[in-house]
């Protein structure tokens, strides 16, 4: 369906929040009011069938708004409670998942990941659970291109958890472990499969246990195309101007615990909301996942650190601090960014594709909105 077909009156319901306000302020008024107006003009020239939207305030929703589609083929209203995939932003629960099994010694950040899986690569041998958690490993992304030669995984094709640590094997290092920074699911995957090693149960389930169930967060839960799942929204790509239906993948791939649940807005406010306590973690784990990552380069002039924890990046927005991920895939984008100076939260999500959507920016600005010091120097312009 192309996007400019959806109608008139579908266009004008398209951008219409269904929103509520809860331990509101005056100024907290206005700025929701302003973040309806960007956002509405922000999906008009992203062309975003439908996003979901939470600000939080020292733990607190101040509001939390649906706007658009979350089924264009049955013109379903995004609301508060629609579910989104994660992508990568599901990172920083598997990261949470092997803290607190170092947190119960039943994990060492330092060990070797040969320690847990054992039978692994000579190439691997220096390779550590810190390296996997933090981007260093050297072990290359494992990519899978749905529409080109997949590298070493088709993702139309099932895999057991054996047999993905076989086929990631034959992935090349791109440097040696610990001596530069480079994204790779394929660390998460693997660590996904040492917390089944260490604790007997699916990574899932133990973040179901440990984290979901204790917090409240009902609505979260691992991706799954077979059950009957209420408020799931679709996922959409933008293709030369048309809106079409996300690609298929394989139902094991949609498991691994480099990202793949549903979430929505209220559930990661809880989240947020966690994270200001030691419900999960103590303080020290969580500063510790907080901490942009130490390097060992082997060349004089490298980068002897790089801002990027576990599962968060850390950097500043004007000298306030800044937590935060991004996450894509299948037609879906989000973002969390946590102004933790400022303790105020803004969580998008979006059913569009990364190439097309910028969850990223839109929760940059609508930052800015609620408290002007954190806005981007290149939108405060346009704010005004």
């Amino acid at each position: 369906m192309k996007f400019a077909q959806v109608g008139a009156l579908a266009l004008v319901g398209l951008f219409l929040p269904f929103s509520f306000l809860s331990h509101a302020q005056s100024d907290d008024a206005s700025a929701s009011a302003t973040t309806d107006a960007y956002i509405a003009s922000e999906m008009a020239v992203e062309k975003i069938p439908g996003l979901a939207l939470a600000v939080v305030r020292d733990g607190h929703v101040v509001k939390a708004a649906g706007y658009g589609f979350a089924s264009l083929e049955f013109n379903v209203p995004v609301k508060p409670e629609t579910l989104f995939q994660t992508g990568s932003v599901g990172k920083q629960f598997t990261a949470t998942a092997v803290m607190m099994l170092a947190e119960e010694n039943k994990i060492a950040l330092d060990d070797k990941l040969s320690k847990y899986l054992p039978g692994t690569p000579a190439k691997w041998k220096d390779v550590t659970i810190r390296n996997l958690l933090s981007h260093t490993s050297g072990i290359a992304d494992y990519g899978g291109e749905i529409d080109s030669t997949p590298t070493v995984i088709n993702l139309r094709q099932d895999y057991t958890e054996d047999e993905l640590v076989k086929r990631f094997a034959l992935l090349p290092m791109n440097f040696a472990p610990g001596t530069s920074w480079s994204y790779s699911n394929t660390g998460y995957v693997l660590l996904g499969i040492v917390i089944r090693k260490v604790t007997g149960e699916f990574y899932g389930d133990f973040l179901q246990e440990r984290i979901f169930r204790p917090l409240g967060m009902t609505s979260t839960r691992i991706i799954s195309e077979a059950d009957i799942i209420p408020n799931r929204s679709g996922g959409y790509e933008l293709v030369n101007g048309e809106i079409k239906n996300q690609k298929w993948v394989a139902p094991s791939l949609n498991t691994t615990a480099d990202g793949a649940l549903y979430t929505n807005v209220l559930d990661m406010a809880k989240w947020d909301a966690a994270l200001y306590t030691e419900k999960l973690l103590k303080k020290a784990s969580l500063n510790e996942m907080w901490t942009p990552v130490t390097l060992h380069p082997r060349k004089a002039g490298e980068p002897t650190s790089y801002p990027y924890g576990f599962g968060w990046d850390v950097t500043a927005a004007n000298g306030h601090r800044l937590i935060e991920h991004a996450g894509s895939w299948q037609g879906f984008t989000t973002q969390i960014s946590r102004y933790t100076d400022d303790r105020l939260t803004v969580i998008v999500h979006c059913n569009l594709d990364s190439d097309h959507a910028s969850p990223d920016k839109i929760a940059h600005h609508v930052a800015g909105l609620y408290i002007p010091a954190v806005m981007p120097t290149t939108q405060q312009a346009a704010a005004k």
